[in-house]
């Protein structure tokens, strides 16, 4: 396995950190070259990475043995971020690039971000390290507080699979199975420890050649054709059916294929924000709007249903439990999911009634079905349109809720192409449009408060290139948490635009402190206390100019925003990094604040 001659994959992101001396470009003779190189071989154009003494020796072997180009380092302020950019990565392209952690208080430091990418089932390579394990070798102090007996116990109960390899040959056998493991469904992160011996020791002979893509066998886990066959004369059959469209992949050709199967079987759909677009909509068959809590129109679908084709929905007995009774109609469940289930996360949530269970793949199941269906689909029914006009804008002097924010926004953004690469728990479906499976692509996965930016980030840095805009609307206390990845996208020249739904409070809190109150007959006016992020206010906009990004605000009216959003604007499609700080009231709107008080909703700003 060669390095690859290659540059990483945006020249622009490349030039800005250029080696001062040629590297190297011999044959592998530290263990740490191996890695690099099994590294290079799998193509993985990236490593997030903040810095540490544990793998110093990586370190060196990618800058001068690899030149820093293939994977390049992405430098970040800390961990967590780090691992959130490889995951956003992820989320735009269906594949693992790497993260670099230092030791255990690196590790540490990313478990959030880990949980984030786990809950939400996207490949991550993460590369750790450890002081010596011969104790003889450790430096005093330093080295005995950074090494771990077992380290990959930290995340072992959320991630797919760690190891901790004891030779340059082992390791590069453990990033082939890493990186394989990570990239098959279910996804999710893998974790390898390299030992600073292993790393920093010479090779004593090299090892043998070999070709990294034959340890990477494309696995497509399809559903047999049986269930596929029951499952297609089921929803063929069916006078109301109903899809829940899950976890689905961004591919446009299976978007397709998901409104070909639909409108085959002439099938109501239901998408959430929890996982990215998965249906259009604005399609006369889409149900109501997409949110992160089920809503009285999803309910009511439920239990009208006759047949339920649930497509990975994320929380499918929790979207039951919500609608108070167990669905009548036949379900069929298409899903991977419980292969990562354990006994320590309940991430699994809870255990639905299934009439048809089909273990594979999501996407390659409704192209299966399609094809089951063939020329017995139905003949398409007259369905009112749903068009998604842009309403009017409030007044210039008007003060802003979420919805409003949300308006200028589209108004401002007009018909470019953009992708929402995070929203703020203040959002609704109901604010925007998803026509393309780029429209959007999901939350954060765990409900990790602070994953916002970070994700974003990363999905910028996939986006870079396409045409395609990233735009990220995080709530303050997401983006104050999080908010050193703005370092990293302007660093690295990764154009994106920040809207910060600024309702200084971690306001879904007041929301519970209320309901508390309430029901203990105390004094609801208090519920503000230990939630409120001001007295001072944060400047977010001197917050993001201090890290280089262009920041504008406070905006405390719609004509204050919609002259930020303008001037933002044009900084990004310049190829800058923009933050604008929309001071909104707190609150939700009238949908989401039902739904939410129906789920009881997580914390959040």
């Amino acid at each position: 396995m060669a390095p690859k001659s290659t540059t990483a994959k945006d020249p622009d992101i490349h030039k800005v950190e250029r080696l001062q001396v040629p590297y190297s470009t011999n044959a592998p003779a530290f263990g740490s070259d191996v890695v690099a190189e099994t590294l290079s071989a799998l193509d993985i154009p990236y490593i997030a990475l903040n810095p540490g003494a544990s793998y110093r020796g990586l370190h060196d072997s990618i800058v001068n043995f690899l030149g820093n180009e293939q994977p390049q380092m992405i430098l970040c302020l800390h961990e967590e971020a780090a691992v959130a950019i490889a995951h956003g990565y992820a989320k735009v392209t269906g594949k693992a690039m790497g993260a670099a952690v230092h030791s255990n208080v690196g590790l540490f430091h990313a478990t959030m971000a880990i949980f984030n990418a786990w809950c939400d089932r996207m490949p991550i390579l993460i590369l750790g390290a450890t002081g010596p394990v011969d104790a003889m070798k450790r430096r005093p102090w330093i080295d005995w507080i950074h090494t771990a007996a077992d380290q990959g116990a930290i995340i072992r109960n959320f991630s797919k699979w760690d190891d901790q390899p004891a030779s340059p040959g082992a390791a590069r056998e453990s990033v082939l199975r890493a990186y394989w493991l990570a990239n098959t469904a279910p996804c999710g992160p893998t974790y390898i420890n390299l030992d600073a011996e292993v790393q920093e020791a010479k090779l004593p002979a090299p090892l043998p050649p070999i070709d990294a893509k034959r340890y990477m066998p494309p696995v497509v886990q399809g559903p047999s054709a049986d269930l596929v066959k029951k499952a297609a004369d089921l929803l063929f059959n069916a006078k109301k059916p109903l899809i829940l469209a899950g976890r689905l992949s961004r591919s446009e050709a299976n978007w397709k294929k998901r409104i070909e199967l639909a409108e085959a079987i002439d099938a109501k759909v239901a998408t959430n924000l929890k996982i990215g677009a998965a249906f259009p909509t604005d399609h006369p068959l889409h149900l109501g709007q997409p949110a992160t809590f089920a809503t009285d129109d999803l309910i009511n679908a439920v239990k009208d249903a006759d047949v339920i084709l649930s497509l990975d929905w994320v929380d499918l007995g929790g979207t039951f439990k919500a609608a108070g009774f167990t669905p009548s109609a036949t379900v069929i469940q298409v899903t991977l999911d419980q292969n990562l289930h354990n006994g320590w996360s309940m991430d699994y949530e809870g255990l639905p009634p299934v009439d048809l269970f089909i273990p594979a793949e999501t996407d390659a199941t409704v192209e299966a079905l399609v094809a089951a269906i063939g020329s017995r689909a139905k003949p398409k029914k007259p369905h009112a349109a749903r068009p998604h006009p842009l309403k009017e804008k409030p007044a210039a002097d008007s003060q802003m809720a979420a919805a409003d924010m949300a308006n200028v926004l589209r108004h401002a953004i007009g018909d470019r192409t953009v992708c929402l690469t995070h929203v703020s728990l203040s959002w609704h479906g109901e604010f925007w449009p998803f026509r393309h499976p780029l429209d959007y692509v999901g939350s954060d996965g765990g409900g990790g408060v602070g994953g916002g930016p970070g994700i974003s980030v990363g999905a910028a840095l996939a986006l870079k290139g396409t045409g395609r805009m990233a735009v990220a609307v995080c709530g303050d206390g997401d983006f104050m948490m999080g908010n050193t990845a703005v370092w990293t996208a302007v660093h690295y020249r990764i154009p994106i635009l920040f809207v910060v739904a600024n309702n200084r409070s971690f306001y879904n809190d007041e929301v519970h402190q209320e309901r508390v109150a309430v029901a203990r007959n105390r004094p609801v006016d208090n519920k503000w206390i230990g939630q409120r992020i001001s007295d001072p206010d944060i400047d977010i906009a001197t917050v993001s100019r201090g890290q280089g990004a262009k920041g504008f605000g406070p905006c405390w009216n719609a004509g204050e925003l919609e002259k930020a959003l303008d001037e933002a604007i044009k900084v990004v499609e310049a190829g800058g990094v923009a933050v604008v700080d929309a001071r909104i009231l707190g609150g939700y709107s009238p949908a989401t604040a039902a739904a939410m008080a129906r789920g009881k909703a997580d914390r959040g700003s």
